[in-house]
């Protein structure tokens, strides 16, 4: 007990040696100080892209869906000014027709894949929908229940669509939630009716509002789900378009006519817009993406008119750019904590050479080694520790700055704070022990001699 209380007594005395001696080397002590504060600010305000970049990408992988695979049609080029033979064209035109991404693919996709688990269509026309005599734009979207499931939403309120209005395509949708907010100010939309394009809907559904940023909008190619209107595919099939009644131009293939021919531009003569596949496991994405791209160019006549992805290898690829990206910065706070580092040393090793005789003294008086070593080891720590908590701040500045002026999130973390203060401490520590044996090692006689 009295051990501890003459250690507390060192202890202290020290720390109030180190701080005058601090205080009355000011400027000094600052540019000592600076490779720390700025290290640690370094490493606060890394962290925090870090934390941000990482809560946007599992908000992405919400968004897109974890085992998705997206298989999007490639419409024809328009190309009126080619012209070739009327046997090349016909035999061109035999070889290369598709009938396009249509219903019956997504059927036979879930039929014959073991390894697919939904299938979920979309059909997508840009249109507007009026209300109260006002007209709004507004994206109509041909969907399937299994869209909830495949797009990570759940609805706020009402029901999904049911088997009989699949069946019968009765007029019924469900709204986004910024839809019903603009239609239906302070009012519920279930149960109302609006009128879309040349058709009446009565809504039956709101979706939850889903959060999606314009980065992930443009990075994902995905839309804001909170501004469509969902009907079931059958009734956009049946009271709106289905491109799939195709009528060719009966000039192009006139057999009687003679001479070269233009090719047939059908457009986008696609049923469906988007086909979300969602399979099992992660594990098979790549497998059942081959095998997916094998079966639709058969059903496809061979024709490449169709691209599939996979939204999560893209989250990866850019999480992997985002860490490297994270590594590199690691790296230049680190280096500038080590600069910290070495100024303390130097600056230490001089205060040494300038008190030498001041050493010589409180040895001669009776000071241990252990003693001298704790009182610059006492004077590195508390400049660690001073740009340490300037280093917090303006970590904490940086941050906030960064996320004001580049739209990039940040999130701050009491854990990189202490950890960032904890790398800063312990840099004093090891920079300021072998300064503070040096000035434990000089002999008291030879000390008290220096000038």
């Amino acid at each position: 007990m009295i051990i501890d209380k003459i250690l507390l007594e060192k202890l202290k005395s020290n720390f109030h040696e180190a701080f005058w001696f601090i205080k009355t080397n000011k400027v000094r002590t600052f540019l000592t100080a600076l490779g720390i504060i700025f290290g640690v600010a370094s490493v606060i305000t890394m962290l925090a892209i870090g934390n941000g970049a990482e809560k946007e990408i599992l908000s992405q992988l919400e968004l897109v869906g974890v085992n998705n695979i997206v298989v999007t049609p490639i419409p024809d080029e328009k190309n009126d000014d080619l012209a070739v033979d009327e046997e090349e064209n016909n035999k061109t035109e035999s070889k290369r027709f598709s009938k396009g991404l249509d219903v019956l693919d997504a059927e036979n996709i879930k039929k014959h894949i073991p390894s697919v688990k939904i299938v979920s269509p979309e059909i997508i026309l840009n249109t507007y929908v009026i209300n109260n005599g006002r007209q709004h734009s507004v994206k109509l979207i041909g969907i399937t229940n299994d869209f909830l499931t495949t797009s990570n939403i759940e609805l706020e309120k009402g029901k999904v669509f049911s088997k009989y209005q699949i069946i019968n395509a009765l007029p019924v949708c469900i709204v986004g939630k910024k839809v019903e907010k603009k239609l239906f100010t302070g009012e519920s939309a279930i149960g109302k009716r609006i009128k879309v394009k040349d058709v009446w809907l009565q809504i039956i559904g709101v979706i939850e509002e889903k959060l999606i940023s314009d980065k992930a909008q443009e990075n994902l190619g995905i839309r804001d789900l909170n501004e469509d209107v969902y009907i079931p595919t059958s009734t956009f099939l049946v009271r709106y378009k289905d491109r799939k009644i195709i009528v060719d131009d009966v000039n192009v293939r006139n057999t009687n006519s003679t001479g070269p021919k233009k090719k047939n531009y059908r457009g986008n003569y696609h049923q469906i817009d988007k086909l979300t596949i969602q399979v099992s496991n992660s594990d098979e994405l790549k497998a059942t993406a081959e095998v997916l791209s094998k079966m639709l160019k058969r059903r496809h006549n061979d024709v490449l008119d169709f691209e599939i992805s996979i939204p999560i290898q893209l989250l990866k690829q850019q999480q992997k750019t985002k860490q490297i990206f994270n590594i590199v910065l690691s790296i230049i706070a680190g280096i500038s904590l080590l600069i910290g580092g070495i100024g303390i040393m130097n600056i230490m090793l001089a205060s040494v050479l300038e008190r030498t005789k001041e050493i010589g003294i409180i040895r001669a008086i009776g000071a241990t080694e252990e003693d001298v070593i704790l009182q610059f080891l006492s004077e590195s720590v508390l400049i660690s520790v001073g740009g340490g908590i300037i280093g917090i701040v303006l970590g904490i500045i940086g941050a906030y700055v960064i996320e004001a002026f580049s739209g990039i999130e940040t999130i701050l973390s009491l854990t990189s704070i202490l950890t960032s203060f904890f790398i800063a401490v312990m840099v004093g520590l090891a920079f300021g022990i072998f300064p503070a044996k040096s000035a434990a090692k000089k002999r008291p006689i030879e000390a008290l001699r220096s000038e």
